[in-house]
């Protein structure tokens, strides 16, 4: 039975088209795991259930992990915690009221217009795509980089004002919950296009920009009808749902840090590039080999800067550079508002985690430079996760475009750009 069957369904989401989820009465656990055995039950509890949604990976000993568990499904959890010795607090006790409770600027949005005081649904991000290539006939064009299992297109944007230029890859959105990665996305757009500042203008026209906002395009507009909480693609697996697409690229596929339950939010699918965003997306990004020099991913939440590798905690060939542009990048990210970045490895740094798409990329197209920010909050604020207030759209977009002036900058010293 899908999530949709098993939620309280309510009113609808303002301005959205359909039905949408509810999470009234929710109750949100931390549940720690301090041995092997622990562990093990929580990754077996990790997708046995719609009615249990882990916010976190379960991947790690003495790591804080948050469960959102159905009202009726309470007492069964907290027994199975129980009867484990899983250490576990109750840090919320409806989670449809916290949701509620951030603005994300969308009932202002159609008198604005278009702009980052507000989220905006795919159709909408698109058209100002669509856009742009009319405003800058010289110097945009349109791409689509691949179609998803509904049918939408994976469209994007290229950039280039001359020809020679080394190219810079972006992708936003794999997760389909985490809306301030398109946002930032298409903030860094609009940066690279209208901004009057030098260092910005320099990046814009020495280099050539790939830039896709929605690299699952299915998942994303799901959260605006059906369900906030989405993280996958939307191709069915018996009585579940999606893969996901960010454990589906053919790099170490489903070696470490994905599921093989398919409803699991982790789920790997059935093989590699099974998800056709991926298999898609992937053919396109290969027929650029040789173009693209800095791959750069955006996710939320946790303000992480990453790179490989995911699958072992072997370092690769070239981790100085990695560690040189990194530290350049957090360090600029840092001055504008005194925004905290960590990182480095994703294997060390966050969890280990197979088949994502900067390995794949650094492995598959001799990117050399590849990278994820996990963007704000901290990993403190499981509330702002995955809605970010709309206020904060804004100074995420301006710390982040201050972080990749700096990249880039220090990628063009190191001579990769």
């Amino acid at each position: 039975m899908s999530r949709s069957l098993l939620i309280f369904v309510s009113v609808c989401l303002a301005l959205a088209v359909g039905e949408q989820a509810r999470y009234d009465n929710y109750r949100v656990y931390k549940v720690i795991a301090n041995d092997i055995d622990q562990l093990a039950a929580l990754k077996d509890l990790d997708g046995s259930t719609d009615s249990m949604i882990f916010l976190d990976g379960v991947h790690a000993l003495s790591k804080g992990v948050h469960v959102v568990v159905a009202p009726h499904k309470v007492p069964d959890f907290v027994n199975i915690l129980s009867t484990k010795g899983i250490t576990h607090e109750l840090v919320e006790e409806d989670a449809q009221s916290r949701l509620d409770s951030v603005d994300l600027g969308i009932s202002g949005r159609a008198r604005s217009g278009y702009g980052w005081t507000s989220y905006h649904t795919l159709e909408e991000n698109y058209e100002w795509l669509r856009s742009l290539a009319k405003a800058y006939p010289k110097v945009v064009s349109l791409i689509v980089g691949g179609k998803s299992y509904e049918g939408r297109q994976i469209l994007g944007i290229k950039i280039s004002h001359k020809s020679g230029n080394k190219g810079i890859f972006i992708e936003g959105g794999i997760h389909a919950r985490e809306w301030i990665a398109p946002a930032t996305v298409t903030y860094i757009i609009n940066q690279l296009l209208t901004s009057t500042s030098p260092q910005i203008k320099n990046i814009a026209i020495n280099n050539d920009w790939y830039i896709f906002p929605h690299a699952n395009p299915d998942g994303y507009a799901y959260t605006w009808t059906n369900d906030r909480m989405w993280r996958k693609t939307r191709r069915p697996y018996g009585s579940c749902f999606g893969a996901d697409p960010n454990r589906n690229w053919n790099f170490h596929w489903n070696e470490v840090g994905s599921s093989n339950n398919a409803c699991s939010d982790t789920y790997a699918g059935p093989s590699a590039a099974s998800e056709i965003e991926v298999k898609t997306l992937s053919s396109y990004i290969s027929s650029l080999k040789g173009k693209i020099h800095l791959y750069i991913s955006f996710h939320a939440y946790s303000q992480y800067l990453l790179y490989p590798y995911g699958h072992t905690n072997q370092l690769p060939p070239n981790v100085a550079d990695l560690k040189t542009v990194y530290n350049a990048a957090v360090d600029a990210m840092n001055k504008r508002y005194g925004t905290k970045y960590t990182g480095g490895n994703i294997y060390d740094a966050i969890y280990p985690a197979s088949g994502s798409s900067i390995d794949w990329a650094y492995s598959n197209v001799n990117t050399k430079l590849a990278y994820c920010y996990e963007l704000r909050p901290s990993s403190n604020n499981i509330w702002y996760g995955f809605q970010l207030p709309a206020s904060q759209i804004i100074a995420t977009g301006e710390e982040t475009i201050d972080s990749i002036v700096a990249m880039v900058g220090k990628a063009k010293q190191l001579k990769y750009l």
